[in-house]
């Protein structure tokens, strides 16, 4: 067991304390000593046993800080980590908490921070300037496509009808953490924050909707159609339009029970891929239920228990060999009849087909039939095809099922989703019938590449105004805010450039006018403008510049 002592001030208040981890073969001792007990114990005492923790409580109180440097001694009487160090080579987990926390007493700093300063012995260290691995950074190049993408997405949401909606990049644990056999579980990324609450950031959208929804209850009238637009992050291994950090935007249609909630969901995609240049023949939806796999495993006794565990399992089709697949299943409880039946089902990519082993009874193959032919009416009949083996790898799916991918087979699923009537009452709230998907900008861009659609998005500057002279500065300032004033783009050169430096600008940024604020023009109230895709130039009064 552990034993503590704790230490006192002479002014009463508490000393920061340290805390002492030992280890020996039968059990870990933990001893909590202030800084004047530490130095009173004799040397044999403190190096009897490796030690694996050293950890400054984190608030000080202020009369309390200069007491302890001024007057606990025993970081220069012989009792100091440096001291540890030599017993610890076995142990190098141990020796970097004992480096933090040295670095925290010697800085004087909170042990929050458990990561020493970047800079030692006053000279700044030179940085990685990467990005963290799988994460981007958005120069104005990538920003300009990062916009014209978000615009996008934003305005076929907006021609349906949706209204946007947008969560915390940071979420409660829980909120992702539904059911063992989810690849999304071991790709969180978690940790515990100071007030030891166990976080992480958001991997997908979808819970974090069916949390607001469940947080309005009846404040908000069904049926809702709400889309998101926002960052998600996964510690996942890295492919061609898979990244680490992605931003996704969500369709949501909350209260709809009826399939054509799905129908209106990938008409919406569909739009969305005309709009930016994307065809039939680039693109394809796999539509299947997750009512298939239901029939299947019920004509088989499999447990209702088992049903997301072997969905999460199929969606690894083809990403594993099918012997695993098949191995994988026996774990789960399904019997070798049981398996080769399901997967001879999944290999089916006809509807007509899947009618002939599962009959025309059941809820699956209705939704199905539904589905296809309101896709006639919106349109897009050639968009879309059957595929028995689409299930999506998220749990909380409960029937109809999409996924976009690329006819050319070289990227990964585009989008994905399908109906979770059953998702929000795993968060405690009452089922409301819900579909949705999920939409990356990663792979999408990609796709655009391939097909050479990427649009040439380069800076758009109305205007670009100058001064002739350095003493009109000031008034060329007050040219370029009349012009903002009326909604007009303008740069402004800030500093005294050559004319030829100035067009040089004009061009780079694309500015469709150059206006010049000379002294002569000045003094009559007047300032010269030049048409820069003409050449067109002529004076006009201040006042009636537009």
């Amino acid at each position: 067991m552990g034993q503590s002592i704790s230490g006192k001030t002479t002014s009463g208040v508490s000393a920061p304390v340290l805390r002492l981890s030992c280890l020996n073969s039968a059990e870990a001792h933990t001893a909590i000593l202030s800084p004047l007990a530490l130095s009173s114990l004799p040397s044999a005492t403190m190096l009897a046993k490796p030690c694996s923790l050293i950890i400054l409580q984190p608030c000080v109180a202020a009369c309390a800080k200069p007491f302890f440097f001024d007057s606990f001694q025993f970081l220069s009487r012989g009792v100091h980590c440096s001291d540890f160090r030599p017993l610890l080579s076995a142990y190098p987990r141990y020796r970097s908490s004992i480096s933090a926390a040295q670095s925290q007493v010697d800085s004087g700093g909170r042990t929050g921070a458990l990561t020493p300063s970047p800079v030692a012995d006053g000279v700044a260290q030179k940085i990685d300037v990467n990005p963290p691995k799988g994460t981007r950074d958005f120069p104005p190049e990538e920003m300009r496509l990062r916009n014209w993408l978000f615009h996008n997405f934003r305005e076929v949401s907006r021609i349906f009808g949706f209204e946007e909606v947008d969560f915390p990049v940071l979420e409660s644990e829980a909120l992702f953490v539904r059911k063992a056999g989810e690849e999304i579980r071991d790709q969180l990324y978690c940790f515990e924050d100071r007030g030891n609450r166990r976080v992480a950031l958001r991997p997908e959208l979808t819970p974090s909707l069916a949390r607001l929804v469940i947080q309005k209850g009846k404040s908000v009238s069904l049926p809702l159609k709400w889309f998101a637009v926002g960052q998600c992050w996964r510690y996942e291994r890295m492919t061609r339009g898979r990244r680490r950090e992605h931003y996704q935007w969500n369709m949501d249609i909350i209260g709809v029970p009826e399939v054509t909630a799905e129908a209106e969901l990938i008409s919406s995609i569909v739009t969305f891929f005309k709009k930016i240049g994307i065809t039939a023949s680039d693109v394809g939806f796999k539509i299947s239920s997750r009512k298939v796999l239901q029939e299947v495993l019920g004509s088989y006794s499999v447990p209702e228990n088992s049903f997301g565990k072997v969905c999460v399992i199929i969606d690894k089709l083809e990403k594993i060999p099918v012997d695993e697949i098949k191995k994988e299943l026996k774990l789960v409880g399904m019997s070798e009849v049981a398996i080769e039946e399901l997967l001879q089902v999944l290999s089916i990519k006809s509807l007509e087909k899947l009618e002939e082993v599962l009959g025309g009874g059941g809820e699956a193959i209705s939704d199905l039939k539904r589905l296809f032919f309101l896709a006639e009416k919106f349109g897009y009949s050639d968009w879309i095809q059957f595929d028995a083996s689409i299930v999506r790898g998220l749990a909380y799916y409960t029937g109809i099922v999409f996924e976009g991918f690329d006819r050319e087979g070289k990227l990964r699923a585009i989008c994905g989703g399908g109906r979770y009537d059953k998702l929000l009452s795993t968060f405690g709230g009452d089922d409301i019938p819900a579909c949705g998907f999920g939409f990356g900008d990663a792979v999408i861009v990609e796709l655009l590449k391939e097909r050479g659609l990427l649009p040439e998005l380069s800076q758009q500057v109305e205007n670009i105004v100058c001064a002739l002279d350095q003493d009109l500065q000031g008034a060329a300032a007050s040219v370029a805010t009349k012009l903002r004033e009326k909604g007009q783009t303008v740069d402004l050169v800030l500093e005294g450039k050559p004319l030829k430096w100035v067009f040089k600008r004009a061009a780079r940024i694309n500015a469709q006018r150059l206006i010049l604020v000379g002294s002569s023009e000045w003094q009559k109230g007047m300032v010269s403008v030049k048409i820069l895709s003409s050449g067109e130039q002529y004076e006009v009064e201040v006042g009636k510049l537009e």
